[in-house]
């Protein structure tokens, strides 16, 4: 048995169960000593069995002997539980000083927290009531958005709409209506009207239309488009420009570069308030065929008919 005030050895025959001792370090092998450990508190260093992960700082305008709680999951203002009164308030004691310093540091950070809560609130303007009235320009949701979408200027450039073959049908059109937001598609595939049947070409209109019933899309509509000036391969780059007379804005994208001249890819889009518009022009035509792609200046003058005819549309 050891002399009382003897360190034990620790490879010895284990010791009766000894009457609980105050908080003390815990004794640790040299060979086990971590030099990168925290210092030891002012009632020793923790056993490492005991040692807890370290917890987030805590808000330095929170009460001192509140617990540590992620900010949301159900929790409220200074990380206390929904009708939880702060640490202190009614008639028990908590912590140094009683009750009455408790509650104290309570109305402290709850006054703290309300005049920084006011302070967002103004700034993003939740003082101002309702939501601000999407502005959706008079354009309406219609589930067939080929409907409006006009094709008189492909076709008075030599383009016919092809026939559904099988199960395919042409044209495609989809939509969703959302609270939030409005989508609406149109796929329609072409040929030229020169092509013979042994000719190759892939030519299609895609169309989109989104109704923004939440979220203004202007601060972002410019960015997303420019966004394609950035993406360059050895072989094609694009060319973003601003396009006039077609709604609040218009952007028109057109790939450069091409190996052949046998085809075109044009984007032109047009943000009108709330609602967005989209049209897609993608032709290729095999270089033993009859036909003749057009160029991207001939592919932008077609889609800049047709999508002022289609918004009007979309207005009725």
């Amino acid at each position: 048995m050891s002399t009382p005030g003897e360190t034990p050895n620790p490879y010895g025959p284990p010791q009766p169960p000894q009457p609980p001792q105050p908080p003390q370090a815990a004794p640790q092998p040299p060979q086990q000593s971590a030099p990168q450990s925290p210092p030891p508190g002012p009632y020793g260093q923790v056993p490492p069995q005991a040692q807890q992960p370290q917890q987030p700082q805590h808000n330095p305008y929170a009460q001192p002997t509140m617990p540590s709680v992620p900010v949301g999951g159900g929790y409220g203002p200074m990380g206390m539980a929904p009708g939880a009164p702060p640490t202190g308030f009614g008639g028990g004691s908590g912590g140094s000083g009683g009750g009455g310093k408790g509650w104290l540091w309570g109305l402290g950070g709850a006054v703290v927290a309300s005049a920084v809560w006011a302070g967002v609130l103004f700034a993003t303007g939740g003082f101002d009531g309702d939501d601000a009235e999407a502005d959706l320009a008079g354009y309406r949701y219609t589930t067939n958005l080929c409907t409006p979408t006009d094709t008189q200027s492909f076709k008075d450039s030599g383009y016919q709409q092809k026939d559904g073959t099988g199960s395919t049908s042409n044209p495609q059109h989809s939509s969703s209506e959302n609270p939030a937001l409005d989508s609406m598609t149109c796929n329609i595939d072409f040929e030229p009207n020169a092509a013979s049947s042994s000719d190759y070409s892939s030519v299609w209109l895609y169309t989109t239309a989104s109704l923004h019933k939440k979220t203004d899309p202007a601060p972002e509509f410019e960015a997303q488009y420019r966004a394609y000036e950035d993406q360059k391969t050895s072989s094609y780059s694009y060319q973003v420009s601003p396009v006039s007379g077609l709604g609040d804005e218009a952007y028109v994208v057109q790939q450069e570069g091409r190996t052949s001249s046998t085809g075109a890819y044009v984007i032109l889009a047009v943000r009108d308030g709330w609602m967005t518009y989209q049209s897609t022009w993608s032709e290729y035509v095999s270089s033993s065929a009859s036909a003749t792609a057009k160029t991207p200046e001939e592919a932008t003058d077609m889609l800049k008919k047709s999508a002022k005819a289609t918004l009007e549309k979309m207005k009725r």
